[in-house]
């Protein structure tokens, strides 16, 4: 029976370097059987890894020749067995095996039922430092496929793939150490047959340097394989006669090290990490490169059915008090200072570079915008001032128009007016109201009733100047509107919707807010500096319905809900591909100090039912330059037919509202 925990996708993997005595057989099984009843019993992990020859130590050299250690380490497969019986969990543990004269460096995979399978090393390091082709047999040289263990015969070999059989897609594979050095390591392979899951028991020594490149070896074949890499090390108790051993095991996840041990340790340490196995299986579908691989490998696998067996252990419920060995950020972009500024620095230079080429490609040496004084306008027109001074354009060209309507405020139209003023811009004031009104009057609506037809005249009769302007000067129009306004469907049709080049489309709002700032810490000073930081305090609005005594009394937030919990919704639903039950748990989590389950599920609902509801104004996107990993261009990143129904989605909110009542 699968835990509430493992529906979600979640498998909790432990890295482990035991505690460990060189050939002592019996006081290393001590240790691994201890680790894992921890690991199992206080800890709930489903797959505990232990490293290369865990059971003799790596460093034994001519003692695998003694029959009396290769037998009692085979024994000590028993003892590990009836822990695992008793507590559950799949483990995976090195030990030397001999089969037909020959000696082979394997791992045992051990579920409740017993041994699963036996995968020997393929790979033997002949160097200075390492010589186990003076011990050991490679894979390549096995003569059958099966082995006999205490009368049981089982699987041997390195076409071994154990999948858990009520949890779909979590399928495990296991490389040995100098496996993973390899031009093609047997794990790409693993990959590319289903495993999500490669297991690493590893013996690596400690070099200068070498901490460092073994994280970015993890990292680079679990982003190429698209899978958590579990990498468990031998530690100090290792022989030092010549080399030293920090028990370094890592856990990696699709490009990222996301748990590591801390080295040179004598006593046991290990890493815990819960893996998202949904989400890699999102990644891979959505990755042609990945399943095109498959068509080159020969290699056939075979599969052996496993079980986690969690009725040992309390369920695990994902709830704000759970613990959980995956952050869950309240935002998707780098919070670290250093991190963000070189992030925005990216941002900002592939908007500018965008709209460059495409003034440069159309001839066109003007430019025409229009400034609010409100952040996504500010951004955009940064973003055409760097790019004029990247062309050699004088910034008379870029005409930056302000069209005060019936909400416009002071404090924003004087935002607006120094903007230009500031960057040494064209700048026209062009008040709508008297326009926007003979329009009331030409349709027949009352101008007292503040409906859509009200907001939408005004975001319209804006475009159509702007566009109008765009002609006189022999310029285009930048649009401004930002990705999570597009997700939301938060902008008119055809209104501030369309423009001519639109360099905010992949920017989600609150990516808006970090650029903006960043641009006013690092790029400006002075009044500059103090104009922007004071746009970036400014509340979203709109400014479409008039307020009293010059106030911003339309919020957008407070009628869509935060942009910070709708740019997390987006994020994990889209680039993601969560479920929204997934993602209301996971919001709860990242946003519980701040705002209760019930609004969460709240702004879901209505994430869900605008997001449907507005596909059309996506479909027809004028262009943009893809900034990040998650798009809503119907051209590239995101195809979704205008009529398509919301039901599903929102009839599994409405059964978290059920479940949590």
């Amino acid at each position: 029976m699968l835990s509430s925990f493992q529906q979600l996708g979640l498998v909790r993997l432990a890295a482990v370097s035991p505690e460990l005595h060189v050939a002592d057989v019996e006081g290393n099984t001590n240790n691994i059987c201890a680790a894992i009843r921890t690991l199992r019993t206080d800890h709930s992990c489903d797959v505990i890894a232990f490293p290369e020859l865990a059971i003799t130590g790596y460093t034994c050299a001519d003692l695998f020749y003694q029959p009396v250690l290769l037998c009692h380490a085979l024994r000590s497969l028993d003892t590990i067995c009836a822990v695992v019986r008793e507590v559950g969990g799949i483990v995976i543990v090195g030990l030397p095996i001999e089969q037909y004269g020959r000696l082979y460096n394997c791992a045992a995979v051990i579920d409740q039922s017993g041994i699963l399978g036996i995968v020997p090393k393929t790979y033997l390091p002949n160097t200075q430092e390492f010589y186990e082709e003076r011990w050991f047999s490679s894979a390549f040289d096995t003569v059958d496929q099966t082995i006999s263990i205490n009368d049981a015969t089982i699987p041997f070999g390195t076409d071994l793939l154990f999948y858990v059989h009520n949890m779909q897609h979590c399928i495990l594979g296991v490389e040995i150490c100098e496996d993973l050095w390899a031009v093609i390591p047997p794990s790409s392979t693993m990959a590319l047959h289903g495993a999500t899951i490669i297991v690493n028991p590893s013996a690596s020594d400690e070099l200068l340097g070498k901490a460092e490149y073994r994280r970015t070896l993890l990292r680079n074949q679990s982003g190429r394989c698209i899978a958590a890499y579990c990498y468990s090390a031998s530690g100090a108790g290792e022989s030092t006669t010549d080399l030293v051993f920090s028990g370094h095991s890592l856990i990696a996840e699709n490009g990222a090290v996301i748990a590591e041990t801390e080295r040179f340790h004598f006593a046991t340490r290990f890493c815990i990490a819960d893996i998202d196995v949904q989400h890699l299986i999102n990644e891979r579908v959505k990755n042609n490169s990945f399943g095109g691989g498959s068509q080159a490998i020969q290699m056939r696998y075979r599969r052996i059915r496993c079980t986690f067996n969690d009725s040992t252990v309390p369920d695990k419920v994902l709830t704000p008090n759970t613990i959980l060995h995956r952050t869950i950020p309240s935002s998707f972009f780098p919070t670290e200072q250093t991190a963000r500024a070189e992030y925005c620095r990216e941002v900002f230079s592939i908007q500018t570079t965008g709209l460059a080429k495409r003034l440069r490609h159309i001839n066109a040496r003007t430019a025409v915008l229009g400034i609010s004084g409100g952040l996504d306008s500010t951004l955009a027109l940064l973003a055409v001032v760097k790019a004029f001074d990247l062309l050699g354009y004088p910034r008379t060209g870029i005409h930056a128009i302000t069209m005060p309507g019936f909400g416009t405020t002071s404090r924003t139209k004087s935002n607006a007016e120094q903007l230009a003023e500031c960057f040494g811009v064209s700048l026209r004031i062009v008040p709508i109201a008297s326009a926007v009104r003979q329009h009331f009057a030409d349709i027949g609506h009352d101008e007292t009733v503040h409906d859509v037809t009200y907001e939408n005249s005004q975001a319209r009769e804006r475009t159509q100047i702007l566009m109008d302007i765009a002609n006189q000067v022999n310029g285009i129009v930048i649009g401004t509107g930002d990705l999570s306004e597009l997700a939301l469907g938060w902008c008119t049709f055809n209104g501030d919707h369309i423009s001519m080049y639109n360099v905010n489309v992949d920017i989600p709002k609150t990516l808006v807010q970090y650029v903006v700032e960043w641009c006013a810490t690092t790029e400006f000073s002075g009044e500059e500096q103090q104009l922007l930081l004071d746009i970036l305090h400014t509340p979203i609005s709109p400014e479409l319905l008039p307020g009293a005594d010059d106030t911003i009394t339309q919020s957008t937030e407070q009628t869509l809900g935060p942009y910070v919990v709708h740019d997390f919704i987006l994020y994990h639903a889209i680039r993601m591909g969560f479920t929204p039950a997934k993602i209301v748990l996971y919001a709860e989590r990242a946003f519980r100090d701040f705002y209760t389950y019930d609004q969460i599920v709240g702004w879901t609902r209505i994430f869900y039912r605008r997001f449907f509801a507005h596909q059309f104004k996506r479909s027809c996107l004028p262009d943009g330059p893809k900034i990040g990993s998650l798009s809503l261009s119907p051209r590239g990143y995101w195809r979704m037919p205008s009529d398509a129904m919301a039901t599903v989605w929102l009839k599994e909110i409405e059964q978290l509202v059920i479940e949590r009542a």
